[in-house]
């Protein structure tokens, strides 16, 4: 009993013994495998406590340029990757028009070219805005490789940025410390910082565009006050043109106005390589220019170099090549019914403004067509002004002057006949000293009541004769008798002109004449062109096709031409034409 009470004694501790080593290893397994939750509760806390330090950090202040690079930054952190990037997709969702990065250096930037505009795996991200992890960038079918300079770059975690519910644009990250692949807490973390991303901006942009509403509604308060007062409408549409330049976050602003089928560029402000362009007419049928124009609405051009280069125009317009997006507003064309186009365009580069506001940039473009309204109504207050004194030195002129010569010319013929003939002659002069004054100073009234810089028949009339005075060696007489600029049809203007001009041509060329008279006169239902010289008159040699010419002007008018010799010598050309 005794050796089987030890031998059942034994037994028992050696499976006690075996029983608590199998208890120490399970335990030290348990503790182990508690140990290992607690590191990934307390790598959970930490990661959490980055995510938020990181949405805090993202949303400091309200500008859009600097919460972009914060979240590139933050992004890098949060999961150790080296290099970051931010596109932000265009108003199309098919391209990036800014490209924000992050560990990347403004030399090595520089030293690669151009920002991408999302081809190859950018792109699929912009196609399919879904969450992407690679190992390897090249092994993707999308990829497109990299350009010349650029950083090495293997793995990738991309990551879409949503601004209620539309895609603004999309993370990427690349190069995860230790050369390890992104993980899927990598993927949740990013996604998690991307949703606060989108609020953040979103707010950004809000408040952004309060801002530039804020900067619009001052600009156009500075250009009403400018107009209520005196201005120079070049200046007030130059100070519109730097003013939505400046407001637009644009590199080039211009004024165009319409006058007839083309565009004058009236203002412009920007590079001094621009300021070659104002004064210069632009066809308004370019394509470029046609879908504002007719349409009446806000116009964007996201790349006008390249439209320019579709539209083979780029050669007439080099600059163009610099300029990318581009706004072009119809302005309203006002009582005047001038219209026109307000442009700000950009240079080429990465886009930093938040939106054009189309509202904003319409209501400037009207206060483009206030100015020149108001500028016309300055001037014709100003017309009405000088031609209400222009018309009382005219009553002056008929009622006092001119009636008072003719009594004058009236007494003198009433002497004429009491006088002693050595006396007649000179009296007879001096009546027709006042006839001629009379026709001048009628002259001169007629002339008073034409606007001041109008183009009028009396006055091209008279710089012709202006003009042949040299070749002739002297001025010929230039005699008007009734309301010329009024009471002549605007067709048969340019027929009187061109009847004019050949005659004097003819009478340089052809009469060696000392005198020359050019008359005008309207009455009668006819106004009546006649020049007179005291030439050597038409001879059987002269070239007929001059006088063939003012045979055909005077049929197309319904009139008649006379081509007679002058007395003693010279010749008489006379074109009548109907003033019905």
């Amino acid at each position: 009993m005794a050796d089987g009470s030890r031998s059942g004694r034994g037994g028992w501790d050696e499976g006690a013994l075996e029983f608590a080593g199998l208890s120490r290893v399970r335990l030290d397994a348990l503790l182990q495998e508690l140990l290992s939750r607690v590191d990934e509760i307390m790598e959970y806390q930490e990661r959490l406590r980055a995510l938020l330090d990181a949405v805090v950090g993202i949303g400091a202040d309200l500008d859009l340029n600097s919460t972009l690079d914060r979240i590139v930054t933050a992004a890098c952190e949060l999961v150790g990757a080296r290099y970051g990037a931010l596109g932000v997709v265009g108003p199309d969702g098919k391209r990036l028009i800014r490209f924000i990065t992050h560990g990347v250096t403004d030399e090595e930037i520089a030293a690669i070219g151009p920002y991408p505009e999302g081809h190859g795996i950018l792109g699929l991200l912009i196609e399919h805005p879904e969450s992407i992890r690679m190992h390897d960038l090249a092994e993707h079918p999308r990829s497109y490789g990299f350009p010349a300079n650029h950083p090495p770059m293997k793995s990738f975690l991309g990551v879409p940025i949503r601004i209620r519910e539309h895609a603004y644009g999309n993370l990427y990250l690349t190069e995860k410390t230790d050369a390890a692949d992104f993980t899927e807490d990598d993927e949740r973390t990013v996604t998690a910082l991307a949703a606060a991303a989108g609020v953040v901006i979103d707010n950004a942009r809000l408040y952004a565009d309060t801002e530039q509403r804020r900067r619009w509604h001052e600009v156009t308060a500075e250009i009403t006050q400018l107009m209520l007062g005196e201005f120079d409408p070049d200046q007030a549409l130059q100070l519109i043109a730097r003013r939505a330049r400046e407001v637009s976050g644009s590199d080039v602003a211009a004024v165009l106005l319409a006058e007839n089928s083309e565009l004058v560029v009236r203002a412009v402000d920007g590079p001094p390589e621009f300021q070659r362009f104002v004064g210069q007419r632009v066809p308004s049928g370019l394509p470029v220019l046609g879908r504002a124009l007719t349409g009446g609405e806000q116009v964007v051009i996201e790349d006008l170099a390249e439209l320019l280069k579709d539209d083979g125009t780029l050669s007439e317009f080099p600059e163009g090549a610099r300029l990318s997006r581009t706004t072009m507003v119809p302005l309203p064309a006002g009582t005047t019914g001038t219209g026109g186009l307000l442009v700000v365009a950009s240079e080429r580069g990465p886009v930093t403004t938040i939106s054009d506001g189309a509202d904003l940039m319409q209501m400037f473009a009207g206060q483009a067509t206030l100015a020149l309204e108001r500028a016309q109504a300055q001037r014709d207050r100003d017309m009405l002004a000088v031609l209400e004194d222009r018309d009382r030195i005219a009553r002056d002129l008929h009622d006092l002057v001119i009636q008072r010569l003719f009594a004058t010319g009236l007494q003198l013929q009433g002497m004429h006949r009491l006088a002693r003939p050595e006396h007649q002659k000179r009296l007879t002069q001096a009546v027709e000293d006042i006839d001629t004054t009379i026709r001048d100073l009628r002259a001169a009234i007629f002339g008073l009541q034409q606007a001041p810089g109008s183009s009028t028949l009396r006055g091209d009339i008279q710089a012709l004769v202006d003009e042949y005075a040299e070749a002739l060696g002297f001025r010929p007489r230039f005699i008007v008798t009734g309301p010329i600029d009024t009471g002549v049809p605007a067709a048969a203007r340019p027929q009187i002109l061109a009847t004019v001009r050949e005659s004097l041509s003819n009478i340089v060329r052809h009469a060696n004449a000392s005198q020359a008279t050019v008359e005008v006169s309207v009455g009668g239902g006819l106004v009546v062109t006649r020049i007179a010289d005291d030439g050597v008159g038409i001879g059987p040699s002269t070239r007929r096709s001059g006088l063939r010419n003012l045979t055909e002007r005077a049929q197309a008018l319904g009139g008649t031409v006379q081509i007679t010799s002058n007395e003693p010598r010279g010749t008489v050309v006379e074109l009548q034409a109907p003033t019905d």
